[in-house]
């Protein structure tokens, strides 16, 4: 039975490139299980130059919605035809919901997923706290309105184009005007020791195998280093934390809670992040997912 037939399963998708490391489909077929809920979830590789034609053609096959991953997020948000708050803010969109009519709607749901992995996760409550942002690109730009909710003291933003780390900052002025948070570029260099309460690294390091943007200095003992990749591309970041004295923690949770928003923008019904990443961590364990 194909996508397309009256009675199969409607259908989703993780698009990105690269794609083949995604644990979407896992996480979305046990949300399905708890929710009685049927659906279809794959992966698609869309290529560099053509993520919206991977996307028209998913579409064509009866696609219902998508979330969308490296490096397409900015891309996401201009072919919607309506946008939440949030990806008019940030500028990136990370799920795609297909509407009856055909119209496209865009939402990120990536900086609930971090903030909420952050608090409860980790532990650590924002308020008050100091933040290092690495990245300017769709990812950062998807937290920074969420974490700027949580009221930290401040919230620096570091990228390697300084411009784009500026940009990202003036488009979120007005909320951390209105939130009380001291928000601003600046760059590596220019950071003092023992400054950062948290750390999130944002940017592509971790995937392409880079070193962390930053040293390791900035962080405060015992802070919070938080990467947004998860599994074999997170161990680099995570050693460096080790050595720094801080609590390393990869973006999994991130993705599992992002991932349950989405679903409910999908489906009506919100699945348990809490307990499906922890399934999820011991699948990974046991070499089962």
């Amino acid at each position: 039975m194909t996508a397309s037939e009256p009675d199969s399963p409607d259908l989703y998708c993780v698009l990105g490139n690269p794609v083949a490391h995604s644990r979407s489909p896992w996480i979305h077929a046990r949300f399905a299980a708890l929710t009685g809920q049927q659906l279809h979830y794959e992966r698609l590789l869309a290529p560099l130059d053509g993520f919206e034609s991977t996307l028209q053609a998913f579409l064509g096959r009866g696609g219902r919605g998508c979330n969308v991953t490296v490096p397409f997020k900015h891309e996401a948000a201009q072919c919607a035809h309506t946008a939440s708050e949030r990806v008019q803010l940030a500028g990136a969109a990370n799920t795609l919901v297909a509407g009856a009519d055909g119209r496209l709607h865009a939402d990120n749901t990536d900086g609930l997923g971090l903030v909420a992995d952050i608090e409860a996760g980790a532990g650590v409550a924002l308020a008050g706290r100091a933040v290092l942002l690495l990245g300017a690109g769709g990812a950062a730009a998807g937290a920074l309105g969420p974490l700027l909710a949580r009221r930290p003291r401040c919230v620096v933003v570091v990228n390697r184009t300084p411009a784009r780390a500026e940009a990202l900052v003036e488009r979120h002025a007005a909320l951390a005007r209105q939130e009380g948070v001291a928000l601003r570029a600046q760059p590596a260099r220019q950071l003092a020791p023992a400054t950062f309460d948290v750390v999130i690294n944002a940017t592509a390091s971790s995937l392409e195998g880079g070193e962390v943007p930053v040293a390791g200095r900035v962080l405060r003992p015992g802070g919070l280093a938080y990467d947004m990749m998860y599994g074999p591309a997170a161990e680099g970041f995570l050693a460096w934390a080790a050595r720094h004295g801080a609590q390393g923690r990869d973006g999994l949770g991130m993705l599992v809670h992002q991932a349950a928003e989405s679903f409910a923008l999908w489906r009506g019904v919100r699945p348990s992040a809490v307990q499906v990443l922890a399934e999820l961590r011991a699948a990974l364990a046991a070499g089962t997912a």
